[in-house]
């Protein structure tokens, strides 16, 4: 019988294309607005706070200008309904954390204080003092509001429970070199929000600013809430992993009577740095990544041998022969992409008693 002696080798190619691999950051979104509910006075009286007209929605908005937020009110005063326009600073910024954020819009942070404001009607003004507080862990808190008129003197104080709108989980994206796209999965304790999100790299600072795109996202009743585009994410430069920007909804809240609750951030902190360069693979060029080395076995039958493959599914895989030892010039015998894992190959058996077989990856 004619010996046949073999020889497997397998090899890998690197290339010079790069891999889209899917990525998983954590991400956060809170509201700029708190939603206050119905304050309570000592002797039966009411005070509403409200950003739209018919019944109160309960939101005290940001506003950033002389005080940080404001909003109008309904005070029932002993039966007697005032409307007018409240504005009110939070306390000062904490960031016990240090991920640069005020601990006022992050659940998993205590925050509480004093604060000041005031207030303007049809027919006087008052100044409005705040205490406020709530527990590390929970999304809601107590602020008491004081009220004393120039005019009538003191309003007295309406204990609120407030809360505070936000939404925590992922964002699962695939790195690119001009656009990141992917995919937001928040949730609190009674909603979330759902939907694809894409960025567009700046030309000049790619690892550093970003726009994201419009976007529909869908919450917890299936209703859509959608994101104008044209908002930059900046990456914040000390934290390093961190990505935020401000982002504005036609409509954050859709239960209520008009549109409201606008003004959002969202926070992206990826921590996957697959070269170990610094920069997040987020907003990093994607990642080169070298196929997996194939494994390689060779059955022989009275007619043809076959080659089992094993390798990346997708990946081109070139099979190349020599008949010469030590082997040189190698021939392609056959390229193929594995549409399975392992894959086998038939081949003829060779006319001589020597063959090389090789299997590069690319």
């Amino acid at each position: 019988m004619k010996m046949l002696w073999i020889l497997l080798m397998a090899s890998l190619i690197t290339l010079t294309s790069t891999l889209h691999a899917a990525q998983a950051a954590r991400a956060t979104m809170f509201c700029w607005s708190l939603r206050f509910y119905q304050g309570q006075g000592s002797v039966g009286d009411t005070l509403d706070l409200t950003t739209i007209a018919g019944p109160p929605n309960g939101e005290l908005a940001s506003w950033y200008s002389t005080y940080s937020h404001q909003s109008d009110f309904v005070l029932d005063f002993s039966g007697f309904p005032i409307t007018g326009t409240i504005s009110l600073n939070l306390p000062p910024d904490p960031d016990a954390n240090g991920n640069g954020f005020d601990d006022s819009f992050e659940v998993s942070q205590a925050a509480g204080g004093t604060s000041q404001g005031q207030y303007t009607t049809v027919v006087s003004s008052g100044t409005v003092s705040a205490n406020w507080n709530r527990a590390a862990g929970s999304k809601t808190g107590t602020c008491q509001l004081h009220l004393v008129d120039s005019v009538y003197g003191d309003l007295g104080s309406f204990q609120h429970t407030f809360e505070v709108l936000e939404y925590t989980g992922s964002l699962t994206y695939t790195p690119g070199s001009n656009t990141v796209s992917g995919s937001v999965n928040l949730t609190n304790e009674t909603d979330q929000l759902r939907g694809p999100v894409s960025f567009v790299k700046d030309i000049a600072n790619p690892h550093n600013l970003l726009t994201l795109q419009s976007a529909s996202l869908t919450n917890g009743a299936q209703q859509t809430l959608t994101l104008y585009s044209s908002t930059t994410f900046h990456r914040d430069l000390s934290l390093v992993t961190n990505y935020y920007g401000g982002v504005e909804f036609n409509d954050g809240d859709l239960n209520t009577a008009a549109e409201d609750y606008f003004s959002w951030e969202l926070s992206i902190d990826d921590l996957n740095d697959t070269d170990h360069d610094g920069i997040p693979d987020f907003s990093d060029e994607p990642t080169i990544a070298p196929p997996r080395r194939p494994l390689l076995s060779l059955t022989r039958s009275n007619t043809n041998l076959l080659l089992k493959i094993s390798g990346d599914v997708g990946r081109m895989h070139r099979i190349l022969e020599n008949t010469n030892s030590p082997a040189s010039n190698w021939l392609t015998n056959l390229s193929l992409t594995l549409t399975n894992d392992p894959q086998t190959v038939s081949l003829l058996l060779p006319p001589g008693k020597v063959k090389f077989w090789r299997v590069q990856a690319e």
